[in-house]
């Protein structure tokens, strides 16, 4: 692919917007940089948080434990660390500089500010709004569709300039936001074959070296249902560490813990699990740096590249997509063909997509497991001479007809079922 094509730069712009660092699940952390931003903007500790929170929010945080919360979870104990405590402009490390002390002194501080929260009817799924309020004075932060898209900002009834940044904190977006409908399984392939590493390499080393330590951090302690540790004591096949891997990262992120992660389409579980089963794989066939590279492109892009469809929360659980494209990574690590890695995706996709999304919590590294598990099947299908025809249900001829039918039920065919998803999960 030409290094100055559209799609080229387009894809080079999406990973570095996308493939970035988050601590702890990415809702509460929204919701707690949002809270931050708002403190700021106030000038002063407040006295009263008013949080508002569209139905997919509720759900992410209602049952995932806060990093330096002290155990808390939910919505106002992120809204509270990231008022009292958080930075604003550390994005979604937003609370990655808080203290022992502080977090010691959370559960106390909390009962001097009146905190209430309250349903976000709205038309986007990922919705939050934070007002805060200390003697006669308020401020309002909003954030839409992405975890740090910041769109309002209000100090006493007026608007206040809004300072764009990615949750990379060192890096400032430029320009238009890239064109993601270019992202296609044929040029993704084309892409990671002959990118020019060195504008890619930064981003996709770091990675390596934060997933795999938090995925090593939950395989060594006591997190969740420790649900990678259990595979490992199965057996050690390459396929049951790449499970294992991904479950350890989803089992310590899920149960506070304040390792950073690297996200994909806002999901740190997602960033996970498209990238350590293809590690895994690599590390066990002692394949180069640079093929485990190229296959990291493969694995996140097609991640990206289900999820733009589907978009960053929905009834979908978003580790179908990522395990899928994990399968694709490990396809081209293991052939380099592109049909591989096509079959590999369908057959996935029509084996996992039924898994539903019912928030965040200790159960999401089982569902990450089970979907690598499907990822890793899809490939070996193919190798066998195995595969899902055209109408056999969800599946159509040709990928990418597959991935819309998949996008169309992720974001238009579950609304109702994550209605009642939520209905269900606030009634808890």
């Amino acid at each position: 692919m030409d290094r100055n094509s559209k799609v080229y730069n387009a894809y080079v712009e999406i990973l570095r917007r996308e493939l970035v660092p988050a601590m702890g699940c990415t809702e509460p952390i929204a919701v707690a940089y949002c809270a931050a931003v708002a403190r700021k903007t106030l000038g002063q500790i407040p006295e009263k948080i008013e949080i508002y929170a569209s139905g997919n929010i509720i759900k992410n945080v209602k049952s995932v434990i806060v990093p330096h919360a002290g155990g808390l979870r939910g919505l106002e104990a992120a809204a509270a660390l990231g008022a009292l405590f958080g930075r604003a402009e550390s994005c979604l490390e937003v609370v990655s500089c808080v203290t022992a002390d502080e977090e010691r002194s959370l559960a106390e501080r909390m009962k001097d500010i009146n905190i209430t929260v309250e349903p976000l009817e709205s038309d986007n799924v990922l919705d939050i709004v934070i007002k805060v309020s200390a003697g006669e004075d308020c401020a309002s932060v909003r954030i839409v569709d992405e975890h740090t898209n910041i769109v309002e900002i209000t100090k006493n009834g007026r608007s206040e300039q809004i300072e764009k940044h990615t949750a990379d904190k060192s890096v400032e977006l430029k320009g238009d936001m890239p064109d993601y409908s270019l992202l296609n399984i044929a040029d993704i392939f084309d892409f990671a074959s002959t990118a020019e590493l060195f504008d890619v390499i930064a981003i996709l080393e770091r990675q390596i070296n934060y997933n795999k330590a938090i995925s090593q951090e939950g395989l060594e302690n006591d997190y969740g249902a420790k649900i990678g540790q259990l595979l490992l004591k199965r057996d050690s096949h390459v396929r049951t560490k790449a499970k294992a891997w991904a479950a350890a990262g989803s089992d310590a992120r899920m149960s506070g813990c304040d390792m950073p992660v690297i996200i994909n389409s806002g999901s740190g579980n997602q960033g996970m699990t498209a990238s350590l089963p293809v590690i895994a794989y690599a590390e066990h066939y002692e394949k180069s740096h640079d093929e485990l590279l190229r296959a990291l492109l493969i694995s996140n892009l097609v991640t990206l590249h289900l999820k733009h469809g589907i978009g960053r929360l929905s009834a979908y659980c978003g580790a179908v997509s990522a395990g899928a494209g994990a399968g694709a990574g490990v396809a081209y690590l293991l052939t380099n063909d592109l049909r591989t890695v096509n079959h590999t995706i369908v057959n996935a996709l029509a084996i996992s997509s039924g898994i539903v999304c019912d928030g965040a919590k200790a159960s999401c590294a089982a569902k990450i497991a089970m979907a690598v598990d499907a990822g890793i099947m899809g490939y070996e299908m193919h190798t066998q001479n195995c595969q899902f025809y055209g109408g056999d249900g969800l599946v159509s001829k040709g990928v990418e007809n597959t991935i819309r039918n998949i996008s169309a039920l992720g974001s238009e065919g579950m609304k109702e079922t994550d209605r009642k998803i939520i209905e269900i999960m606030t009634h808890c």
